[in-house]
Formats: C-alpha cells, sequence, structure tokens
C-alpha cells in the first residue's frame, strides 16, 4: 500500500485515518465536499480534491483514482434522526455515491475497496454481544442505506472480482470528533452542554447502552484491513469495543443535572461480539471510554 484514496478525509474518521497513514509515509488523496468535514481537520500533505461525490461523473472519478491501491470510503451523511427526516437526500449520498465509488475503483482497478459500514444494520437484536451472521434488522433509513453499501460491496466482488470489506463501526469517539450541526455524537453533547453549564440533556430513559470505540483503533482496523493478504472478497467486520455503557452511566462521569424528556427511535443496547475482528485481522482495540474521559474530559472544557 503506497497510494490511497479516502473519501471523507476531513471528518473526524476520515482525518484521523489521513494523519496515520501520512506519518506511515502513504501517499493520502482526500476527496471532501467540506458538507460536514472541517477544514481545520484536513492534512496539508495530503493531496485535496474538493468536489461532491453525487454530482461528479464516473469517467472523471475514475481518473482521479487511477493509480491508487486502495479506496477507504468514509464519506457519508451520518446519523439517525437526520436521515428519518431527509431519507433522499441521504439515499442519495450513502447509497448513490457509494455505488459510484465501487464502479470506479473498479474501473481503475484498484486492489481494495475498504467501506466504513454501520452497527446500525443491526437494529435491536436479542443476541448480546452480537456477531456478523446475527441478521440484520436496521431501525433507520441511515442504517439501510449503509447496509445497502455493504450489499453491493459484496456483490462488487462477487462479480465484478473487485476486492471489497465493509468495517461495522460502533459509536466512534475521539479526536476530531463533530461538534457541530445535526452530526454530533452524545459525547460532544455533553461535552457542549457541560462547557455551557446546561443540564446534560437524555435521550428515552438514558438506559440504553452503547459500545464506545476509540477512533484510533478504528483507524487500526482500517489499515488492518487495507493490508491483509488474503482476498477478503465482500467480508463484513464489527469494529467494537466489545463493552458497553448506558448514557446514563456516561451522563454521570461529567456530572451535573440531567435533563429527560426527549424520545427518539434507536436500538436498546449495542454490543459488538469482535471475535472475527481480532482472529482474522489481528485487530486488537485498545480503548477505554471511562479512561479516555478522566484523562481528556478538561481537554474540550
Amino acid at each position: 500500500m503506497q497510494k490511497v484514496i479516502i473519501t471523507g478525509g476531513a471528518g473526524f474518521i476520515g482525518s484521523n485515518l489521513v494523519n496515520q497513514l501520512i506519518s506511515d509515509n502513504i501517499q493520502v488523496t482526500v476527496i471532501d465536499d467540506f458538507s460536514s468535514g472541517n477544514r481545520k481537520n484536513l492534512n496539508p500533505k495530503a493531496t485535496l480534491h474538493e468536489i461532491d461525490l453525487s454530482e461528479i461523473d464516473i469517467d472523471t472519478l475514475t481518473n482521479i483514482i487511477k493509480g491508487h491501491d486502495i479506496v477507504f470510503h468514509l464519506a457519508a451523511r451520518a446519523r439517525v434522526q437526520p436521515s428519518i427526516e431527509n431519507p433522499l437526500e441521504y439515499n442519495k449520498q450513502n447509497v448513490d455515491v457509494t455505488l459510484k465509488l465501487l464502479m470506479a475503483s473498479n474501473n481503475a482497478k484498484i486492489q481494495r475497496f475498504v467501506y466504513s459500514a454501520s452497527s446500525s444494520a443491526y437494529g435491536n437484536t436479542e443476541v448480546l454481544p452480537t456477531p456478523e451472521t446475527e441478521p440484520t434488522n436496521p431501525l433507520s433509513p441511515y442504517g439501510v442505506q449503509k447496509l445497502i453499501g455493504e450489499q453491493y460491496c459484496k456483490v462488487f466482488s462477487e462479480v465484478y472480482g473487485l476486492d471489497t470489506v465493509s468495517l461495522r463501526y460502533f459509536n466512534v469517539y475521539g479526536k476530531n470528533m463533530n461538534f457541530d450541526g445535526a452530526y454530533k455524537l452524545v459525547l460532544a453533547y455533553f461535552i457542549e452542554q457541560t462547557r455551557n453549564k446546561k443540564p446534560l440533556t437524555i435521550v428515552n430513559d438514558g438506559e440504553q447502552r452503547r459500545d464506545f470505540t476509540h477512533v484510533d483503533d478504528v483507524v487500526n482496523a482500517n489499515i488492518l484491513a487495507a493490508i491483509h493478504s488474503n482476498k477478503l472478497n465482500g467480508e463484513v467486520f464489527n469494529i467494537g469495543n466489545g463493552d458497553n455503557f448506558s448514557i446514563n452511566e456516561v451522563a454521570n462521569i461529567f456530572g451535573g443535572e440531567k435533563q429527560y424528556g426527549l424520545t427518539a427511535i434507536e436500538p436498546f443496547e449495542t454490543l459488538a461480539d469482535n471475535t472475527k475482528a481480532k482472529s482474522m485481522l489481528g485487530w486488537d482495540p485498545k480503548g477505554n471510554l471511562k479512561n479516555w474521559l478522566k484523562n481528556h474530559l478538561n481537554d474540550f472544557l
């Protein structure tokens, strides 16, 4: 792996991946339209194509990708609630763009396509920890769209011979988390509310549990998937820490007043069975949410 494309390279996870690869002396080309990414996150050593992937034609995109070894597709319209409010736009960005990138990557004869999938594909499941073999049951347009992306990856491996792999992220946190707009995670909301000395807003009853995964571990999973010596042919891997915390537990670490009353459609509990990623990719997550909050919370306040 010498030259790579990273879509969404100015975003939260993408920027961390860009920085790691550049520190490893990999040539990185970023595709980003800055609709949710932050220019401050962009590594100046990366080559930038500032384009909207939903508008670019296949031939132009193929020419951009040609000569690269790996495509990491991280660009997406993220989060559940906005996808419920605007499913058509989300489908355009999350399904149509993924299909277009797969077509261009196949035309450009890249070595492997690494797709950022989502644990939201599972929806509510009674099997915890949840293995990749568990049936999918997404509860939102976003979850459906990310699952369709996985299925397209599998089809492109089986029909066209393009080697692909899908990584189902569980709740990711860490450096360059998004604090703006509709794409904030609960940690970002809590940090912002703590800064402003406001009560912590708890959705539903706060007893819902989430598997929080550090962004450095997600970056490592992407790299391990990219350099894996065998064909992956559309394999799907859970990228989750393998433990979970309730939203109330997280709020208690922050301290202060809690405010209830908001409701949302969401899975009650997520917990990754990460055995497959550990055994096949050699992935070993190091993150610990409670320790990270204790050590880094004051950096944000």
